[in-house]
């Protein structure tokens, strides 16, 4: 039988001589203009959605049913409603998250280099897509006594809430009052990795506690080392350990996610999420090597040897196939 012919009879065997199918793969970036620091969350109505850094003006939301293909949809606030306690301030590295029958989320709040009067607030919206009502602050780094607070990782561990934060200033942890919205009274901080590290994520898997977080330069465009690291401990508060046992206290840690020749800059995850298959995905930004101009939103599927998370090749792909959804 001839090929032509096959294909006549056979037209799911098409791929086969044609290289691949494209409703099967995606390829990096899977947005292609600057979406920083993502937090993700699947609502409710089916969709993935993801908050980022505000390089779009007022903190944009986009929404997703693949992890794929995302539409933004609007923004947490607007020029009347965003945040006000740092008036100058940005709106960096959101942690979107569902508590109770409402959406919350955290955010920081800073101006550039103003690491003692950055902080960290938090507003509610009873839809994914808003309208977010600002809470306020919850700390300044003047207050807590940590610098450089910002980067909010919100976990719920063992029935109790707790917030971890921090940026090369060490990473902090506190417990949180039920409804996740303020510290609880006579919490105490604790402080569970060192100076080289922000972007924090911590990730329960099979009795570990993994701690992603970020080194290096995030900001400087083709010049920019940031990439994605990894520790694991049994307890939420560490210690955190590399593979020898080395304490992340200590800056010790598993690269996970590398520079390559298309992407540098690889850093500040999301959360992990669970395909229908099993298979753990991971959203991340870098600076493209095509597009240098901001922060692209990259994904990956986070694969998992020895109780270990890598990431095939080490650094981000450029086409793979999709998750199943």
């Amino acid at each position: 039988m001839n090929k032509v012919l096959l294909l006549l009879l056979c037209p799911l065997l098409l791929t086969s001589f044609t290289g691949g199918d494209s409703d099967r793969t995606y390829r990096n970036p899977v947005v292609n203009y600057s979406l920083p620091d993502p937090s993700v969350v699947r609502a409710d109505d089916g969709y993935f959605y993801l908050y980022a850094t505000e390089d779009i003006r007022n903190l944009p939301i986009h929404k997703s049913k693949d992890l794929v293909n995302w539409e933004l949809v609007g923004t947490a606030f607007t020029k009347d409603s965003r945040p006000t306690f740092e008036p100058k301030g940005n709106l960096w590295a959101p942690d979107i998250n569902k508590i109770g029958d409402r959406y919350v989320l955290y955010y920081s709040m800073s101006v550039w280099g103003g690491e003692w009067s950055c902080g960290i607030g938090v507003a509610v919206a009873d839809k994914p897509e808003g309208p977010f009502t600002d809470c306020g602050m919850m700390f300044r780094s003047s207050d807590i006594g940590v610098q450089n607070s910002i980067d909010p990782f919100y976990i719920v561990d063992k029935g109790k809430k707790f917030l971890f934060w921090g940026s090369f200033r060490g990473i902090y942890g506190i417990e949180l009052t039920d409804d996740g919205l303020s510290v609880k009274p006579g919490a105490g901080k604790k402080q569970i990795a060192g100076t080289a590290y922000e972007g924090t994520y911590i990730h329960k898997k099979k009795g570990y506690y993994y701690l992603f977080a970020s080194t290096g330069t995030c900001c400087q465009g083709l010049k920019s080392t940031y990439q994605t690291v990894v520790g694991r401990s049994k307890k939420l508060f560490g210690p955190y350990v590399d593979k020898e046992g080395q304490p992340m206290m200590s800056n010790h840690h598993e690269v996970l996610i590398h520079k390559n020749d298309s992407f540098v800059g690889n850093g500040h995850n999301s959360e992990i999420v669970t395909d229908n298959a099993g298979n753990t995905w991971m959203l991340y930004h870098g600076v493209s090597v095509e597009n240098p101009h901001g922060r692209v939103l990259l994904l990956d599927k986070v694969e998992w040897k020895a109780g270990w998370p890598f990431i095939e090749s080490d650094s981000p792909s450029i086409e793979s196939d999709k998750p199943v959804f």
